[in-house]
């Protein structure tokens, strides 16, 4: 299996909500099924069959939580430096256009937000960023048309 490169925020995020999963969420839902058990006629208790399916999505989301952390590689940016664009670097980039300045962060795929400012390593911006030092130039085709971008600054925070 791949390992799946992120920030330590990132991974900490991930196992703060495993852990609500597996300590508040679930025995949550074993109590609603429990108290809808004993309403009787199984078959046509909306409650039993509702509280089910919320342990069905629990029980997945653990077990995807479970795998990412699993195979995470975490990558602490602060201890990351140079001039070029890698995995955990923040960006400031201003539109070559529109002169709209932006900030990302490059981070994994389960952490990404673009409006946080956490950009998918794998999107096409990312990937036309990594290598690239300030004063740059960069071409990137988007959803939206080609786009074109300005190195400012590269940091690691």
């Amino acid at each position: 299996m791949d390992k799946i490169p992120m920030t330590a925020q990132g991974y900490a995020k991930l196992e703060v909500e495993l852990k609500q999963l597996k300590s508040e969420e679930r025995p949550a839902v074993i109590k609603a099924i429990a108290e809808a058990r004993e309403h009787g006629d199984l078959s046509e208790n909306a409650e039993y069959h509702s509280a089910r399916e919320k342990q069905s999505f629990i029980e997945g989301r653990i077990m995807e939580l479970e795998g990412m952390i699993s195979r995470a590689d975490v990558i602490d940016p602060l201890k990351l430096n140079g001039e070029k664009i890698k995995f955990g670097a923040t960006v400031q980039l201003m539109d070559e256009d529109t002169e709209e300045e932006k900030t990302f962060q490059i981070v994994g795929e389960v952490e990404a937000d673009i409006e946080a400012g956490r950009l998918n390593v794998n999107s096409p911006l990312a990937r036309a960023l990594i290598g690239k030092e300030e004063g740059d130039s960069v071409e990137v085709m988007t959803p939206g048309g080609g786009r074109s971008y300005e190195v400012m600054s590269v940091k690691f925070v």
